[in-house]
């Protein structure tokens, strides 16, 4: 599949929140499943042919493909809409997409248009996704943030990037990590061992060993206490207490409160009032939806 060659380092996409003052999980009442299957099944009719060598996913209407040793892009017809021509691509944000020309070593990344059209001339190591307008770019060990036309607008100076979110955006200074603005002035400094991105005015971030949630002057709002954090959607983050294999999935609201109970093996985040979750394992394991 496809790999950009580092496609913005940044920062671990989190389920967040929890607080010191969380209530206990047996305080909580058990969610209601609402679905373990769908009620319409799609048919799984072939719209597009398999025919390419490698694809990516939609985004923006359109697909990378590989077509022998280069990518071009398709719609959702199947139809080549940007022929064959690059050697590593990412996905299309913001209307504009990263492709690379040349090898892993020397090649460099620049940014097209939904025609195919160069807007941005293959210029840097590394490139991220646009995002609120701005993209990471890498230029030798650092990295900075380009605007829509290849401007620099903050200068290369990060060791890593995240992508902007809510008008800030993560980045890493040696093992520490902290805020800045669109302007490239620090709003948080860099004092978290890891943080994720900022989704309605909460940031996950990591404090030794334990997850919690920052609001955007970089105040702890709820206390690091979770072994793994989502992003808050919908009102509320999936949260997990324990480790990878044995641990649980539940369910927290802004002020750090458990609204559902630590008891799933996985979980995502809430749309539209329900979230998946899944009971058993990854191999054996059934997902089902709960409603908030």
């Amino acid at each position: 599949m496809l790999n950009l060659r580092r496609c913005v380092v940044g920062v671990v996409a989190v389920l967040l929140m929890g607080a010191a003052g969380c209530s206990s999980p047996s305080q909580t009442e058990t969610p209601a499943v609402v679905a373990s299957t769908p009620t319409s099944l799609k048919t799984g009719t072939y719209v597009i042919n398999p025919q390419f060598d490698d694809t990516g996913s939609f985004s923006d209407g359109l697909a990378a493909v590989r077509i022998g040793n280069k990518f071009g892009f398709i719609d959702k017809t199947g139809s080549v809409v940007i022929n064959p021509q690059f050697d590593d691509p990412g996905s299309f944000s913001d209307g504009l997409v990263a492709v690379g020309i040349g090898g892993y070593e020397t090649g460099k990344y620049g940014f097209i248009d939904k025609t195919g059209t160069n807007v941005i001339n293959p210029q840097f190591d590394d490139p991220g996704a646009f995002s609120d307008g701005l993209a990471a770019v890498g230029t030798g060990n650092a990295w900075g943030f380009i605007d829509k036309t290849g401007s620099v607008v903050i200068n290369p100076q990060f060791d890593d990037p995240g992508s902007f979110s809510d008008g800030l955006a993560a980045v890493g200074t040696g093992d520490a990590w902290g805020f800045i603005d669109k302007t490239g002035s620090v709003v948080i400094n860099p004092q978290f061992n890891y943080t994720g991105s900022f989704s309605d005015g909460l940031a996950a971030v990591r404090i030794g060993d334990a997850w919690g949630f920052i609001d955007k002057t970089g105040s702890v709002v709820i206390n690091p206490q979770f072994d793994y954090p989502g992003s808050f959607s919908d009102g509320l983050a999936a949260v997990r207490i324990g480790g990878y294999e044995t641990g649980k999935y539940g369910f927290i609201d802004k002020t750090g409160t458990y609204v559902i109970n630590p008891q799933f093996d996985d979980a995502g985040s809430f749309s539209d009032g329900l979230a998946a979750v899944r009971i058993g394992d990854f191999e054996t394991g059934k997902y089902g939806f709960v409603a908030r």
